[in-house]
């Protein structure tokens, strides 16, 4: 290539961009998102069908969950580099192809061991695409306010594709459970059409991919998934070897991997990523958020359900006035990142986002949904969407050219293994409080029973289901006791997000309105 066509490739691209249509470039770019963070979810209301309809057991359904996670966190820094290596716009279109494959196999599964092998190849098809998507927002949009623009949509995708899987997953599964992974095919197919004619193709990286590199992270973090995931599964416990060992083993292969990264000349994830203060700050923030959303959407979704009684068509409606908050928040940070520094932006959404959180500790069996949960899903949407658009930016923007898929990738993972770590970390909080205030009800529990049987409601021999419609208020108590302590926990989780945003964030809103600060911010 000569000099001239290399300093006028960006120009280029750019034109070629625009004449194509950055709308359609973000709605595909949208599209493929929201397809794969809806993922994480949309199977979570299916579940108990999936289990009746294929034989799984109670300990093997957990899995179909699990192992989109597992394949997901583990391949997304691989995923990345090699978007930086070989094309991103070509990972991107690859990865949607082999999620829309995966998604056919998956409705189609007339067996768990199949259903689970389709479930790996999605996680490895979206960590393929998720983190091509981010960077080409940097590759398709001029720095400013179309690249802000699109990455507050982007950002918004992430934040709601949780609430609506469990919207989707709810209407779909009303129909058929296969129906939430067939809905994945035509949209992965508008997605693989559109991207070659409207996303820019970004220059190919002459790095070598790092072997090393590559097998002790995706090892290291898969360890570190299975052994949380493993951990916050029904039953289990922190001390068991199949939690400890996959924990240990895969800080130690993570360990090996920043050492060899700060070694090797074409490194996956290039250490001058994390060196910049802001990135790192981005990052940590990014995986504390991410803890805490996991766990709005894990507890407060079991509370809506078993608490206080709604169907899952219901519950994920409820669910509805978030995925609007973080839209409106999205609007809103998108016009002040231009005009207010992250550090202020971010850092008030993360306290807004804390006290909503805090509003759900004092949730009780009898709490009223318009006047116990709406105002503080409300307001922790609106905080929530303050902090992903600035920190999106922050996270990726001013990196190398060449870096930027490694960068994508980096900011999805610590999502990844932050809702990894929330679940299995409240999960433990949600057991110990359990126990505990079971142990404490144990006599009124006795004699709600004796006075069930006394009374005449329930046989002397009465069976388990019987008894357990018997202890309902107590099991509710039980539950939401439990539910409250870990709110307390996440919305602490949450303040110190805002705290490590107000004391750290040193990013100007002006470093982020033009490619100049790539010079001294990568």
């Amino acid at each position: 290539m000569s000099t001239s066509a290399i300093i006028n490739a960006p120009a280029e691209r750019a034109e070629r961009a625009s004449g194509r249509g950055l709308g359609t470039a973000l709605v595909v770019i949208a599209c493929a998102q929201l397809m794969i963070v809806l993922d994480a979810t949309i199977v979570n209301i299916a579940l108990p069908h999936i289990q009746t309809d294929l034989g799984f057991t109670d300990a093997g359904r957990q899995w179909v969950v699990t192992s989109y996670a597992l394949s997901l966190g583990s391949l997304l820094l691989l995923g990345g580099r090699l978007g930086d290596i070989l094309g991103r716009r070509r990972m991107f279109s690859l990865g949607i192809g082999i999620f829309a494959v995966a998604s056919l196999l998956g409705g189609i599964a007339p067996t768990p061991g199949l259903l689970i092998a389709a479930r790996i190849l999605q996680g490895a098809g979206a960590a393929l695409a998720s983190p091509a998507a981010l960077a080409l927002i940097n590759t398709t949009f001029p720095a400013g306010a179309a690249r802000n623009r699109a990455m507050a949509v982007y950002a918004a995708m992430s934040g709601m594709g949780a609430a609506i899987g469990l919207i989707l997953g709810g209407a779909l599964t009303e129909l058929d459970w296969r129906w939430t992974f067939f809905i994945n095919v035509p949209i992965g197919l508008f997605v693989m059409f559109l991207a070659p004619r409207v996303l820019v193709e970004s220059d190919k990286s002459d790095s070598r991919l790092d072997i090393r590199g590559a097998v002790t992270a995706t090892l290291g973090l898969f360890g570190v998934v299975f052994g949380l995931s493993h951990a916050a599964e029904q039953g289990s416990s922190w001390t068991d070897l199949a939690t400890l060992v996959p924990l240990i083993a895969g800080v130690g292969l993570i360990a090996a991997f920043v050492i060899i990264e700060s070694r090797t000349e074409h490194a996956l994830l290039p250490m001058r990523i994390l060196a910049n203060r802001s990135r790192a700050v981005s990052l940590l923030v990014m995986l504390l958020i991410g803890a805490g959303m996991f766990a709005l959407f894990f507890f407060l979704g079991l509370y809506v359900q078993q608490v206080m009684g709604y169907s899952p068509v219901r519950a994920g409606i409820a669910f509805l006035p978030f995925s609007g908050g973080i839209v409106i928040s999205a609007v809103i940070a998108q016009n002040l990142v231009a005009r207010v520094d992250p550090k202020w932006l971010s850092g008030a959404g993360a306290l807004m986002a804390a006290f909503g959180m805090w509003g759900f500790t004092h949730l009780s069996v009898d709490s009223n949904y318009w006047s116990h949960l709406f105002p503080y899903m409300v307001v922790m949407a609106l905080g929530m969407g303050l902090v992903f658009i600035p920190m999106t930016i922050t996270a990726t923007h001013g990196v190398r050219k060449s870096d930027s898929g490694a960068a994508a990738s980096a900011l999805n993972t610590v999502q990844q293994i932050g809702g990894a770590i929330g679940i299995a970390g409240l999960t433990t909080v949600f057991t110990h409080y359990a126990t505990q205030k079971s142990a404490a009800l144990t006599g009124q529990a006795k004699q709600l029973v004796m006075q069930a049987i006394t009374s005449g409601k329930i046989p002397a021999n009465a069976s388990k289901e019987q008894i357990n419609a018997v202890l309902r208020p107590i099991s509710n108590e039980v539950q939401t006791f439990a539910s409250t302590q870990g709110f307390w926990v996440a919305s602490g989780v949450l303040a110190v997000a805002a705290l490590a945003l107000l004391l750290f964030m040193n990013t100007k809103h002006a470093d982020i309105q033009s490619d100049a600060a790539v010079a001294h911010l990568g």
